[in-house]
């Protein structure tokens, strides 16, 4: 397989991930009291947008690459 069909591949799988997500979702823990054994912590949750337009870029990418590709070996 050639190099540019992986980066093809690499990116459909990237837009489908990036269409059917939409979105990454990490946990920050922030200490709020620390007062020797008593201590509390908060939980926030944030989330990093993936716009549906980067997905559907990156999937035309991909497909385009993958294409490019199989002509080449013609």
């Amino acid at each position: 397989m050639k190099p540019i069909m992986i980066v093809g591949v690499f990116l459909i799988v990237l837009g489908v991930v990036a269409l059917v997500y939409q979105g990454i979702t990490y946990t920050i823990r922030e200490k709020i009291i620390d007062s020797g054994p008593i201590q509390v912590t908060r939980e926030t949750r944030k989330i990093i947008p993936l716009s549906p337009l980067f997905g559907g870029i990156a999937l035309a990418g991909g497909i385009v690459l993958v294409i490019m590709g199989a002509k080449k070996k013609r």
